[in-house]
């Protein structure tokens, strides 16, 4: 399923386009705007800045828009803010035989950075690209200057979670990619803003829509089966910031603080007021917490 057809020069590996005003602020911020061929994927990614790199890494079944509100504020502060697309999800396409899986979206990511020259960066994964970033870094820990957990877990799913994962992916290919959002947002976002922004729900809402159906399996099937990164917390040995929103039901602050534990040296900072899309919810605070862990780190 696609939403965003793919043809001719407009897939061009790297287009540029230029903005004056992105979300958050930063008018005449650099943007990068393209396309990756990527172990047989075709990656959408979009860099914002000339900074320090910072690749962000969105959960599931979201796309680099979840960090729509984070790329400029992040690039004012001194920062290149990459995100990508996962395969399949937003505007990036996957080949049938591989759909994505935790492996692939590891490696998919870190040879995005291969292709945009990036040696080392901040990484940061949100949710689902918690584990993906562990993945990383047990793969390549020499890759990164930085570690942003968002709204994330260490521990593997245990059987009431693997099976709600189960029942997501069961249910995206009975009815379609559409119906996952109704499911999901009543954790992404705190019912205070579903009530009061509705704009915010219908902008998440679209991009759930967005997902292909193997992504939303594939997806489901990596949150279901990630291997317990609790002895990975340990080995950290980078700046870690971990970012929790108070009201998250999905991976609620005791998971956030056991992380803290583990990671020698890391920072928590709790959200008041945000769920589980804390990064999107409460833009402007998740900003200010990014940019003073990274200034306090040396990061800059």
């Amino acid at each position: 399923m696609r939403r965003f057809p793919l043809h001719h020069a407009a897939l061009l590996s790297l287009s540029l386009l230029a903005t004056s005003a992105l979300a958050g602020g930063s008018e005449g911020a650099a943007m990068q705007d393209g396309f990756l061929d990527v172990n047989g994927a075709r990656i959408h990614y979009v860099s914002v800045g000339t900074g320090t790199p910072m690749l962000l890494l969105h959960g599931y079944p979201l796309s680099g828009e979840l960090f729509a509100r984070n790329r400029a504020p992040l690039a004012a502060a001194g920062y290149r803010v990459i995100t990508i697309d996962h395969r399949g999800y937003g505007q990036s396409t996957a080949p049938a035989e591989n759909p994505g899986s935790l492996e692939t979206y590891a490696q998919d990511a870190l040879a995005v950075m291969d292709q945009l020259n990036l040696s080392k960066a901040i990484i940061g994964g949100m949710s689902m690209g918690g584990p993906i970033a562990f993945e990383m870094y047990r793969t390549a820990p020499q890759r990164f200057l930085g570690l942003i957990l968002i709204d994330t877990i260490a521990n593997p799913a245990g059987i009431v979670e693997q099976n709600i994962w189960k029942g997501m992916a069961q249910k995206a290919v009975t009815f379609g990619p559409q119906s996952l959002a109704p499911e999901l947002l009543k954790d992404m976002l705190t019912g205070q803003t579903r009530a009061e922004r509705p704009a915010d729900a219908a902008l998440l809402t679209n991009i759930v829509k967005q997902a292909s159906v193997a992504a939303d399996v594939a997806g489901a099937n990596v949150l279901a089966t990630r291997p317990d990164s609790l002895t990975t917390l340990k080995t950290i040995t980078v700046p870690t910031l971990i970012l929790e929103g108070r009201e998250d039901t999905v991976y609620p602050p005791e998971f956030s603080l056991k992380m803290q534990q583990n990671v020698p040296g890391s920072t928590l900072v709790i959200i008041p007021g945000a769920a589980h899309a804390a990064i999107f919810e409460k833009a402007s605070a998740a900003n200010t917490a990014i940019i003073n862990w990274a200034r306090n780190s040396g990061l800059r």
